[in-house]
C-alpha cells in the first residue's frame, strides 16, 4: 500500500541515520496493534476502554426515562452513550451511522494519554462535534480547549460535558476562519481526528495550530487516494496537490463548512509539520475506509 509514501519514509529514516538524530528519534510505521480497528465489535470497544476510569453517568442514571427522553429530543443528536441501565443519551443519527454506543475514552485517546500523559497538559480539541472526545479528554488534561464550527454542536458538548460533570472551555471557531481575538488557543497537545479532511485549505490551517502547540499533535485524517487525479492549489507561499472531495456544506452535520474540501497527500502533511518544528512523526496506520485512505499519526517537538 502506497509505494511512494513508503519509500519516502525509507528516505526520511536514512537521513536520520545520518543526520541530526537515529532512526528511533522518528519510529516510523503503518500499523499498531494496540489500537482498536474499524471493524471492532462492541465487545472489543469495551475492552479496549481504560479500567482505571468510568465516565460519571450518574446525572443521566438519576433522570426518569421520560425527562432522559426529553433530553435526547431537545437538540439534534448524531451519537450517543449509554447509561448504568443501558439507556442512550444521545441519538443515533441513522440505522447506519453512528448507530452503536461510541466508545468512552476512545483507544485514540487511551494512546495519546500514554504516549504524553496528559494529566498536566492543557489541550486543544479541533472539531469537538458532541462532546464525547471532549468529556474524556478533560478527565484527563489539566484543561481542554474545544471548539467547533457549528453552535449546536457547542451547546450539545456543553451540555453533554456538563451532565458527565467535566467543565471543558468550548467555543464557537470555524476553523478556516480568523480566530476570534479574545481567544488564546496556545495549548501542550493537539487533538486533531476528523477535521482536516473537510478543509478547503488544510495547509494554512495546519500551519496555523501547529505553531501553537507546545508538544504534541494527534491527527487523523483521510488522505489522498493512491493513484487519484490531484490537482494543485497555492498556500504558505508553496503549490501542494490534493485530492478534490464534494462536501454537503454548513446544513450537512457531518460534512464541512463549504462546498468541496482539499485532501492532502501523507508527505505534504509530513512536511507542514517538520516545517513547524515538529521533528518526531509516528505514522501509525495508514487503513482504508469507505471513503477513502485514513492515516493516524503523531507528531512531537
Amino acid at each position: 500500500m502506497f509505494p511512494e509514501f513508503i519509500s519516502y519514509i525509507h528516505q526520511k529514516m536514512k537521513v536520520l541515520s545520518t543526520g541530526s538524530g537515529s532512526s528511533s528519534d522518528l519510529p516510523l510505521h503503518v500499523q499498531t496493534p494496540s489500537l482498536a480497528s474499524p471493524q471492532s465489535s462492541e465487545k472489543e470497544v469495551a475492552l479496549a476502554g481504560d479500567p482505571e476510569w468510568t465516565a460519571n453517568m450518574q446525572l443521566i442514571d438519576i433522570l426518569p426515562d421520560e425527562e432522559l427522553e426529553r433530553l435526547n429530543r431537545l437538540l439534534p443528536w448524531g451519537a450517543f452513550l449509554v447509561d448504568s441501565k443501558g439507556r442512550r443519551f444521545g441519538r443515533a443519527w441513522s440505522g447506519s451511522k453512528r448507530a452503536e454506543a461510541q466508545a468512552l475514552p476512545d483507544p485514540r485517546i487511551l494512546e495519546l494519554d500514554r504516549r504524553i500523559p496528559l494529566r498536566d497538559r492543557s489541550v486543544l480539541e479541533i472539531g469537538c462535534f458532541e462532546g464525547i472526545h471532549t468529556a474524556a479528554l478533560a478527565a484527563r488534561a489539566a484543561r481542554v480547549l474545544a471548539c467547533d464550527g457549528r453552535i449546536e454542536n457547542v451547546v450539545k458538548t456543553i451540555v453533554r460535558c456538563g451532565m458527565l460533570q467535566m467543565t471543558p472551555f468550548v467555543f464557537r471557531w470555524n476553523v478556516e476562519e480568523c480566530l476570534p481575538e479574545t481567544i488564546d488557543i496556545t495549548s501542550d497537545v493537539l487533538h486533531h481526528v476528523g477535521v482536516l479532511y473537510h478543509l478547503t485549505d488544510p495547509v494554512s490551517h495546519l500551519n496555523f495550530l501547529a505553531h501553537r502547540v507546545n508538544d504534541t499533535i494527534m491527527l487523523d485524517t483521510h488522505v489522498a487516494p493512491e493513484n487519484a487525479v490531484l490537482q494543485e492549489f497555492q498556500s504558505c507561499g508553496r503549490t501542494w496537490k490534493y485530492f478534490r472531495y464534494k462536501e454537503g456544506g454548513r446544513e450537512d452535520p457531518f460534512s464541512g463548512m463549504d462546498s468541496h474540501a482539499k485532501w492532502l497527500e501523507v508527505r505534504s502533511i509530513i512536511q507542514v509539520l517538520e516545517d513547524a518544528g515538529f521533528s518526531k512523526i509516528d505514522v501509525v496506520r495508514i487503513r482504508q475506509e469507505r471513503n477513502g485512505p485514513r492515516l493516524l499519526l503523531f507528531a512531537r517537538r
